[in-house]
């Protein structure tokens, strides 16, 4: 060739290479954009997760609960995936590549769920819209401004609309056969009647929305004219709208406990057994079936109980297993007192211990968050029913800092020995890290950052709580020996999850099998099982979780050995946002690849 043809042929190389980058850039800067769309889009139909993410647009509105809405809701999914698919994902970049999986995935999965909208009981012990109204008007909803203070008022205001929608959905669950059982029923009505207890509605105390937004009001910068007027129509609001709303509700509740039964399980429901596996590769992110998790689980409570025993020796206590149960929960040291000063003493030791964490991260990560992170006690108006211990992210904003939250009702349920496992897991190093990080991180699509994974969320809580063991803490055996209570706690939600809702375990059985086999109180026993009764496969992503990040950790470790960094490690994990466990296991084996290189 002529050195001339040559140059040209060169340049021309060159301009087609240059040419094929740009239609990728392109493309990836078209699958950018539909991620930011998708994201917005949802976001536009829920007033509430925009206050949730910091935002006081539609200030005053609650989400639509309506049938037509969730209808819409299906359809704009469908579309997504239309729009979605009609990128070229060959052309993709690696990261971009990722993320057009993970929505595809997700834009699929909800489509395939819509068969079982009414697979759930939208109003139950513990979560729901009767308990979703207080809780987020305390603690989401800003008021910095009259405006904000008009918007809380207009919020209550909105409850009777929000209830009625609320029974409307439960009406037609009960038509298709779909009942909470009988048991959740008086908890519910018991939580919705206490919010109408003290001031305005009946004398005493403010009630607790009473309190709070005389507290909001009072704080602001506005003259006592003005304070005085919203106090004033936040006390019509509450009397006239919050009342009516939640009698509407009690009122329906009382009706429909009546044709509940006893049956607890989900293959109760239509096409039960099915559900419920899909609700196990949903929850997990795998393919392992019931019969799988419950063998898995089986094994595990096997293993921890061996651990347990060489603590029994290490303490010098004489007697079985069983025994050393009885000892751990009746023993007074084991537990603060049920007093005020009982319960301060819990949450700062438990703060303590989390600041102590926090002094020693740079061990372990790399990327740390920059939001805060509070111990709360559960406020009173819903702590009889709620979970034992729960972690709120922060407003990515700043404007709220990441919450741990103990539930401090019954000091009896709450064991220091357990103390230390359950403030890493909540707090740090656990959901804190991996939340508050996803919150923070650029360079990813909104709806990464924003989305769940229940297996890889509870699977980092519940590896987080192993992990300061191999620092060296749980200096005390019986602090050690809760690390394994609540790690047998979980791989007994193994067993009891899929006795329940696949071997047609009766609500009996299953709370025997954890008083049998666990340290815990009967009370946590039987709060953990209406639990698990509610929430069809959710407790089985704790320890699927936990066992699939510390394999895939001691494969990187064996395979790299020098090489191997945890801090890369944990950085790998928690700097692409929630993905499920086959995508965790990829992107781990592909690291594991390029280190060898």
């Amino acid at each position: 060739m002529k050195p001339i043809l040559k140059s040209l042929a060169g340049v021309t190389g060159g301009l087609l290479l240059s040419l094929g980058a740009l239609a990728d850039t392109t493309e990836d800067a078209k699958a950018e954009a539909l991620f930011e769309a998708v994201f917005n889009e949802n976001l536009d139909r829920s007033p509430v997760f925009q206050t949730y993410l910091g935002m006081k647009t539609n200030y005053d509105q609650w989400d639509d609960l309506s049938p037509e809405h969730e209808r819409e809701g299906y359809a704009q999914t469908r579309d997504h995936l239309t729009r979605l698919q009609a990128i070229d994902k060959s052309k993709l970049s690696a990261d971009v590549a990722l993320s057009y999986r993970l929505l595809e995935d997700d834009l699929k999965q909800d489509i395939e769920f819509e068969q079982w909208r009414l697979h759930n009981y939208p109003v139950n012990q513990m979560f729901g819209t009767h308990s979703m109204v207080p809780s987020f008007l305390i603690n989401q909803h800003r008021v910095d401004t009259v405006e904000d203070a008009q918007a809380y008022i207009g919020r209550i205001n909105g409850v009777p609309k929000l209830m009625i929608q609320l029974t409307a959905n439960l009406e037609e669950r009960a038509k298709a056969g779909i009942i909470a059982p009988k048991f959740v029923f008086p908890y519910v009505i018991s939580d919705s009647e206490n919010l109408l207890k003290g001031a305005p509605f009946t004398k005493g105390e403010d009630s607790p929305l009473m309190a709070d937004l005389r507290k909001k009001v009072n704080a602001l910068d506005t003259d006592d004219k003005t304070k005085a007027k919203l106090i004033k129509d936040g006390e019509k609001a509450l009397k006239k709208n919050l009342k009516a709303g939640y009698t509407h509700l009690i009122s329906y509740l009382k009706k429909l406990e009546k044709k509940a039964d006893t049956r607890d399980g989900a293959w109760k429901l239509p096409k039960g057994g099915e559900f419920y596996n899909a609700a196990l590769r949903k929850t997990t992110t795998t393919e392992l079936t019931a019969e799988e998790i419950h063998n898995i689980g089986l094994k595990e409570v096997a293993r921890i109980h061996g651990e347990m025993k060489a603590i029994m020796k290490q303490v010098k206590f004489e007697g079985s297993l069983q025994d050393f149960f009885v000892f751990m929960r009746e023993d007074d040291q084991f537990y603060y007192p049920n007093t005020e000063a009982g319960k301060q003493r819990y949450l700062d030791e438990a703060t303590a211990m989390i600041d102590n964490m926090k002094g020693r991260l740079d061990e372990l990560f790399i990327t740390k968050p920059k939001a805060d992170l509070i111990v709360k006690a559960v406020e009173p108006f819903r702590e009889k029913s709620a979970g034992k211990a729960f972690y709120q992210r922060p407003a990515p904003n700043g404007s709220r800092p990441g919450i741990y939250y103990a539930n401090l009702y019954d000091m009896k349920s709450m064991p220091t020995y357990q103390m230390e496992a359950l403030a890493y897991h909540e707090g740090i190093p656990g959901h804190h890290m991996q939340l508050a990080i996803a919150t923070e991180l650029t360079g990813v699509p909104k709806f990464r950052k924003f989305g769940h994974y229940t297996a890889y969320s509870e699977g980092w809580g519940l590896y987080t709580e192993y992990l300061p063991k191999e620092m060296g803490l749980y200096e005390d055996p019986y602090s050690d020996f809760g690390r394994l209570a609540m790690e047998l706690w979980r791989a007994a939600r193994l067993v009891v999850d899929t006795g329940l809702h696949y071997k047609k375990w009766t609500r009996e059985q299953a709370i025997d099998y954890l008083v049998t086999n666990t340290p815990n109180p009967e009370a946590d026993c039987v709060k953990a099982i209406e639990r698990y009764i509610v929430m069809p496969s959710q407790a089985t992503a704790y320890k699927i979780g936990m066992i699939k990040i510390l394999e895939l950790r001691e494969k990187a470790k064996a395979e790299m050995g020098d090489r191997f960094d945890i801090r890369q490690y944990h950085d790998l994990v928690l700097t692409s946002g929630p993905v499920p466990l086959t995508v965790l296991e990829e992107r781990v084996n592909q690291w594991i690849a390029g280190a060898s290189k």
